[in-house]
């Protein structure tokens, strides 16, 4: 995976830091024992493989090597915590639109944290706010999408798709997690 090339993502905070792993339990799960430091502010986790991706009733979320999005953003918000209620439905509409505007291709949503394509599911958003009282401590958006996969598991194969599947085409990851990254910003937290 191209690093640099998310480095160079239009973005002033998301993507500047990347942690990268071949291998990882979870993004998110990870993310959570680091993000009590606010050095990690905007710092966007990556991943190959993870072996206990976290996805929807229980599932594990597959990621297939170098086929794949896994992904967790940092940040420590300063708005009100009320400014967070439908923040999953709002990350699902910006990855909707960067997918549209990248590839022209209309993803549905299926609220709160999935986007469906073709009737199967191609990414899935998990969102964790930590708060004290009133005061957010941080949060965490994770991300699974589904870009180049062509094998899903006999659990998933019925309800689960990429853009590979679904077109034919190969998509270069780097390239989608940019403008991924661009449209979670947008959203001024």
């Amino acid at each position: 995976m191209d690093l640099e090339l998310i480095k160079n993502a239009k973005t002033k905070k998301i993507g500047k830091k990347i942690e990268y792993f071949k291998e990882i339990k979870s993004t998110h799960i990870y993310a959570k024992e680091i993000a009590k430091d606010k050095k990690n502010e905007g710092k966007l986790l990556l991943a190959e493989i993870q072996t206990g991706g976290i996805g929807t009733k229980g599932r594990s979320w597959y990621t297939g090597v170098g086929k794949n999005i896994a992904a967790t953003v940092i940040l420590y918000p300063t708005c009100k915590v009320e400014k967070l209620d439908n923040l999953t439905v709002e990350i699902a509409e910006k990855i909707a639109s960067a997918i549209y505007e990248l590839y022209g291709y209309k993803l549905e949503i299926k609220k709160p944290n999935d986007l469906i394509f073709n009737g199967k599911k191609i990414c899935g958003i998990l969102t964790e706010v930590h708060t004290r009282g009133e005061k957010i401590e941080y949060l965490l958006i994770s991300f699974g999408f589904n870009v180049n996969e062509n094998e899903f598991s006999s659990e998933t194969k019925e309800i689960a798709t990429s853009l590979k599947k679904e077109t034919g085409k190969d998509f270069k990851r780097e390239k989608i997690i940019c403008k991924i990254i661009e449209k979670l910003e947008e959203i001024g937290l």
